[in-house]
């Protein structure tokens, strides 16, 4: 079932994946598809974190957004899913949404990596401050609605990225409320995924996918950058300061 991933990490990196505690916030667009690629590369252990259930609308962009799971909800979803990929991936599901009052209870440790694919300004805010206390590592994830080209869409640290509002707001959020220094050239140390590309459209008032409108090519690469990420450091064994 993992061949693939044992040639291209070794047994000793497959291990590490099988042993490996890794949650998603936010199961949508991008979320979906880090799952996805987190279940099917040997992670052992997922704890999935969203409050939504499956809409119609959410056909265009979420891998677990089918006919036949319209209502349910998505965690549940996302855990049937990863079943059938492989019955022997613990699951935890969480039916809730991340916010600066739980995001200790959600995210409590054991947990080897994080990846934060939620649009709440003030909660990702918190689950980054969290998980940096903590020691877990971090993938943030920045807004993919408006864009439609999916070869731009790249890995930074969050201090480095560009034309991603929702990523600019978080750092605003990070120096106001929790300090952190301000400089265009200062580092987070925190990997963030972002596109350059210039958003389309108004957005409707909201930074999110339903705000902007969306492309299922641009979100899913979104949430494959970010469970690549992962992956590749669990597997060749790089901690949270990306050391061996």
């Amino acid at each position: 079932r993992y061949g693939g991933i044992a040639r291209l990490y070794g047994a000793a990196g497959l291990a590490r994946l099988r042993a490996a505690r890794v949650a998603v916030a936010g199961l949508g667009g991008v979320g979906s598809w880090a799952v996805e690629a987190l279940a099917r590369s040997g992670v052992g252990h997922l704890r999935l974190i969203d409050l939504d259930h499956v809409a119609e609308s959410n056909i265009n962009r979420q891998i677990h957004a089918l006919e036949d799971t319209l209502g349910q909800a998505k965690v549940v979803a996302m855990a049937e899913r990863i079943a059938r990929i492989d019955p022997g991936v613990e699951v935890a599901c969480i039916d809730d949404f991340v916010t600066a009052d739980n995001v200790a209870e959600l995210l409590a440790p054991p947990l080897d990596y994080v990846i934060d694919a939620i649009d709440d300004v003030r909660a990702k805010a918190a689950l980054l401050v969290w998980c940096q206390r903590q020691g877990i590592a971090l993938v943030t994830v920045g807004g993919a609605g408006g864009k439609t080209d999916p070869a731009r869409v790249q890995l930074a640290d969050l201090g480095r990225t560009t034309e991603d509002p929702l990523l600019a707001k978080l750092r605003a959020r990070l120096r106001s409320d929790y300090g952190y220094p301000r400089g265009a050239k200062r580092k987070f140390h925190v990997d963030a995924v972002f596109s350059p590309e210039i958003q389309r459209g108004e957005g409707g008032g909201g930074l999110n996918c339903a705000g902007f409108g969306s492309s299922m090519a641009v979100t899913a690469s979104y949430g494959l950058v970010a469970a690549g990420r992962v992956i590749d450091r669990i597997a060749r064994g790089v901690d949270s300061a990306g050391e061996e």
